[in-house]
């Protein structure tokens, strides 16, 4: 694989930012390492990260780049801070520059798939919630997203206060419906969503949102892939269920199986 930390200006921010990437690359001769290469361009995964991270975080902190490696995946990991990838009301505009502009610069930078039956997105805690709010609100882009630990349910952290003053700077004094995955959920045509894939641990403090999110996916016709297991919010498992995440992408057009 190789390794980019791409330093670029966002029109949208209006700031300098930064990504970092992942690209597959032929390894034969590199020893320990299992790389795949197919012809075209490789399938992408937008691979998002938590609250207290950075773009970095995901390479610093798993194996990802290993384990992309094996399925010839590309990786494209952004930075928005404290964000919770929405549209700051005093702040920055993140949602607008994940969903509109990284795309945009990302196949204009690299040579990467822009098919949507080739683009994944996940993340997690934060970033499972931007990984799913993604996906609702954009489905013909991606092929399947997947939610590790995910803040959820940002209406009930609102209410604790140990958060609520970071809810409040992202998203104001209201959460709207274009920022509650359940209002999303309940408003989208399940037919047209990519395929979803919903873990946690359950020590995780945010286990119950996951829960009540696979519940109310179940019921407007979706069969997400629901994955608790021991753990808590921690790097442990994230290493561990990211494996599996892309052992259950379509990369190459393989069935869904879990």
């Amino acid at each position: 694989m190789a390794l980019v930390r791409c330093d670029f200006f966002s029109e949208v921010l209006e700031v300098g930012t930064s990504m970092t990437v992942l690209l597959p690359q032929p390894g034969e001769q590199q020893i320990g390492v299992a790389g795949t290469v197919r012809d075209g361009d490789p399938p992408v995964l937008y691979l998002l990260h938590g609250l207290s991270d950075d773009g970095t975080a995901w390479q610093r902190y798993t194996g990802i780049e290993r384990y992309a490696a094996a399925h010839g995946l590309a990786v494209v990991m952004p930075e928005v801070g404290r964000s919770f990838y929405a549209d700051e009301p005093h702040g920055a505009a993140y949602w607008r520059f994940l969903s509109q502009e990284l795309p945009s610069v990302v196949q204009s930078f690299f040579r990467v798939s822009g098919r949507r039956e080739d683009t994944f997105v996940a993340g997690l805690s934060m970033g499972g919630y931007g990984a799913l709010k993604w996906a609702l609100h954009q489905p013909e882009r991606f092929a399947a997203a997947a939610s590790l630990s995910g803040a959820l349910d940002v209406v009930a952290l609102s209410a604790e206060q140990e958060r609520a003053t970071t809810i409040q700077q992202a998203f104001g004094d209201r959460i709207g419906p274009h920022d509650d995955l359940f209002e999303l959920l309940a408003d989208v045509d399940a037919r047209r969503l990519p395929a979803l894939y919903l873990g946690c641990g359950t020590e995780d403090h945010l286990l119950g949102s996951t829960v009540r999110f696979a519940e109310t996916a179940a019921a407007a016709g979706l069969d997400p892939v629901v994955d608790l297991r021991p753990g808590a919010h921690e790097w442990d498992l994230w290493d561990r269920v990211i494996v599996d995440v892309l052992a259950w992408l379509p990369v190459h057009g393989e069935p869904l199986r879990r």
